[in-house]
């Protein structure tokens, strides 16, 4: 669980956030993609937390490295 918390190039469904969960926490992207449906089904401030984490999640260009 060391992999730094960034949103993949490859995998995105629509900015990547879910697709980077998974892969910093070691899940599949489909699973976590599914616990934030269901969690819409809940009062909260789920779509804010999204939009925050797309906002504050690097793209993974930022740590390629480039020659």
């Amino acid at each position: 669980m060391s992999r730094k918390l960034v949103r993949p190039r490859e995998g995105r469904m629509l900015a990547g956030v879910c697709a980077g969960l998974a892969q910093r926490f070691g899940r599949s992207p489909g699973f976590i993609r599914l616990l934030f449906l269901l969690s819409l089904l809940l009062p909260g401030t789920q779509v804010i937390v999204y939009l925050v984490l797309w906002v504050l999640m690097p793209n993974e260009d930022r740590y390629a490295v480039r020659y």
